[in-house]
């Protein structure tokens, strides 16, 4: 696992270090030629129809009717499913193990809150499993009830609306004070590169 670690960390440095590349070159070109950077970033901006990429989540997936139709059985395989996953959270997730394979270190005090926090909300997550279940293969008709007035439907139109509108607002304002931008530019990409290579070195 630390191996596949250390390759994900020179993947992101050698990512790094292509970026802050790119940021030097089009921050020289914003520099020397401006004209030449907006042709450049003419051509690289496209539109991208989000509504047509998300139309696969409007499906309506109409499970609850199998669900309710046979809540004694659902009811009773929610239960031993959250009970069996509660039972691994409770008895068979050694923290300072996980912790050394992923981190290294079976002392490191950020990587056992992260990993203590997920098993919480595992251990939170099959105890409500359980009620649910329960709940199901006692009283279904109850629990149908309580889920239908929790039920809120959310108009996300508008979200989508608004990020499909297109907007040149920060390419005119990039290409009105090139010389300020290209500098600010030129600077963070140069720290990019400095510490892309400093890390790539050691």
């Amino acid at each position: 696992m630390r191996i596949v670690w250390e390759i994900g960390l020179q993947a992101v440095e050698i990512l790094t270090l292509v970026v802050g590349m790119l940021g030097m070159a089009m921050s020289v070109l914003l520099l020397v030629t401006p004209a030449a950077a907006h042709y450049i970033s003419g051509l690289v901006n496209r539109g991208v129809d989000i509504e047509k990429k998300l139309k696969f989540l409007d499906k309506d997936l109409r499970t609850e009717e199998w669900i309710y139709g046979h809540g004694r059985i659902a009811g009773i395989l929610l239960t031993l499913a959250s009970l069996f996953a509660l039972a691994f959270f409770i008895f068979q997730v050694n923290v300072p193990e996980l912790n050394r394979i992923l981190f290294g270190d079976p002392d490191s005090s950020g990587g056992q809150i992260l990993l203590l926090t997920f098993v919480w909300i595992g251990r939170m997550a099959c105890i409500m499993g359980v009620i649910l279940g329960v709940g199901l293969a006692a009283a279904p008709n109850t629990l149908r009830r309580l889920e239908r007035g929790l039920n809120v439907w959310i108009d996300t139109r508008s979200w989508i609306e608004a990020i499909n509108r297109p907007t040149r607002q920060l390419d005119t304002v990039i290409f009105r004070y090139p010389v300020f931008f290209g500098i600010l530019g030129g600077a963070i990409s140069s720290l990019l590169i400095a510490l892309s290579l400093l890390n790539l070195l050691n």
